[in-house]
């Protein structure tokens, strides 16, 4: 079987969110373009790694060529859109800059089921392999509404201990900083 490439071309909704409780959230990525959705889950540090980057590439995109236009859209506070399938679980994410169409590429590949010695840089244009990739391309001000969204989205579970970092559930948690005492 070869992988596909599931294009979704300046979609009508990008954004990141979860289903389920602090402490026990599943991370979706949705891409929808009309009544076209698609559903891919991954890890909070993914989420939150993709944002902090995609922030950092709209930085640069302004320094490098002020003629781009990068505006402020409305938040989107809504929730996932519905049915939420996992089309995949997400292994590796890559991103690129089009200048000529001032696009960003965001490539959301597929996890390897079996483990394999593969180097951990992976060309997603290689369609030799069994992953598939959500391919999306967005505006640097599609790619700024996301990375805020996504930000809030990780920052909305369990407050971290002021002692020891650790995630405090809603009846506490025992802090080894504080000799096991729960907090």
């Amino acid at each position: 079987m070869t992988a596909r490439i599931l294009l979704f071309d300046q979609p009508d909704r990008f954004v990141a969110g979860t289903v389920g409780q602090p402490g026990e959230r599943t991370f979706f990525i949705q891409a929808q373009h009309g009544a076209r959705l698609i559903s891919v889950s991954l890890e909070k540090t993914q989420v939150l790694a993709l944002a902090d980057r995609l922030i950092y590439m709209v930085r640069e995109i302004k320094q490098s060529d002020p003629t781009i236009a990068i505006s402020r859209l409305p938040k989107d506070e809504g929730p996932l859109s519905t049915p939420i399938e996992e089309e995949f679980r997400v292994g590796v994410i890559g991103l690129a800059f089009d200048s000529a169409s001032t696009l960003i590429q965001i490539d959301l590949q597929a996890i390897a089921d079996e483990e394999t010695d593969e180097p951990e840089f992976i060309d997603v244009d290689d369609l030799s392999s069994d992953q598939d990739i959500l391919r999306v391309l967005i505006s640097p001000s599609e790619a700024d509404k996301f990375s805020k969204r996504a930000q809030i989205v990780v920052g909305a579970g369990r407050q971290p201990c002021p002692f020891c970092g650790g995630p405090i559930d809603p009846k506490g948690h025992l802090c080894p900083r504080a000799n096991g005492y729960r907090r």
